[in-house]
């Protein structure tokens, strides 16, 4: 049985979009449900129209692409769109997960397309390799945290983030205008948040270093932080060393 699969297209320039809509036409496989132009609309273009497929840009404005995933209640296959470096290609490679590195063939495109479907009809599932994707391609700090309240998607600057906690599967990040949820882990965000700006205090904590204002002893060998805020949070003994190593006491 022929599979007739769903696609949306995600990209911010009018060109690409246009050259994608001239080689998918009349594909055998393919209904073009729709376009969207940035990753707000792709958020919830995707989440409403439910596509089996997305091309999706990468570096796009408002969010990125790998921002996008992070935000999807529906997790569609995904076929990038990108002119992104050597080092994020080699990511895809390694993950499996395809792309189409511009200016691409319509060749190229149709070939990307088959690996979607064989995937498909292997039952293979790509999420995993995705949510590791997204992970491997940020090889640098985080300069900004993108997250999704309903319909609403906040971009918080990190110099606005004055501590992390974390919360079963998901992380509350405090902020000088509330406090927003992430599905993500403590050890996603030690690892891609700048050591000299954060420290995991806790195995429920990460605090910005500069909001800490003063540190307590309330126990042997027990410590607590006390930021600007005067909000309390305990201190692990290897939070403590961290904090003596960063703050050099």
């Amino acid at each position: 049985m022929k599979q007739e699969l769903k696609a949306l297209i995600v990209e911010d320039e009018e060109l690409a979009r246009n050259l994608l809509k001239s080689y998918l036409k009349g594909h055998p496989s393919l209904t073009l449900i729709g376009e969207c132009e940035n990753g707000f609309i792709g958020v919830q273009k995707i989440n409403e129209l439910k596509p089996d497929l997305v091309f999706l840009d990468i570096q796009m404005p408002k969010i990125t692409g790998f921002e996008m995933l992070e935000l999807l209640e529906h997790k569609p296959e995904i076929i990038f769109t990108t002119a992104y470096d050597q080092y994020a290609l080699k990511a895809f490679d390694y993950n499996a997960i395809d792309y189409l590195l511009k200016p691409f063939s319509k060749d190229r495109l149709l070939k990307a397309i088959d690996k979607v479907l064989e995937r498909i009809g292997n039952n293979e599932n790509s999420q995993e390799k995705l949510e590791q994707l997204s992970a491997y391609a940020v090889n640098e700090y985080l300069q900004r945290i993108v997250v999704k309240d309903r319909h609403k998607i906040t971009i918080i600057p990190i110099e606005n983030v004055r501590y992390l906690e974390s919360l079963d599967d998901y992380v509350l990040i405090y902020t000088d205008e509330g406090r927003h949820m992430k599905q993500k882990t403590m050890k996603y965000f030690e690892s891609h948040l700048s050591p000299s700006d954060f420290i995991r205090i806790h195995r429920s904590y990460i605090v910005r270093v500069d909001y800490i204002d003063e540190i307590q002893q309330y126990e042997k060998e027990s410590y607590m932080v006390i930021l600007k805020d005067k909000t309390k949070l305990k201190v692990s003994k290897t939070g403590y060393k961290k904090i003596k190593e960063v703050l050099h006491f």
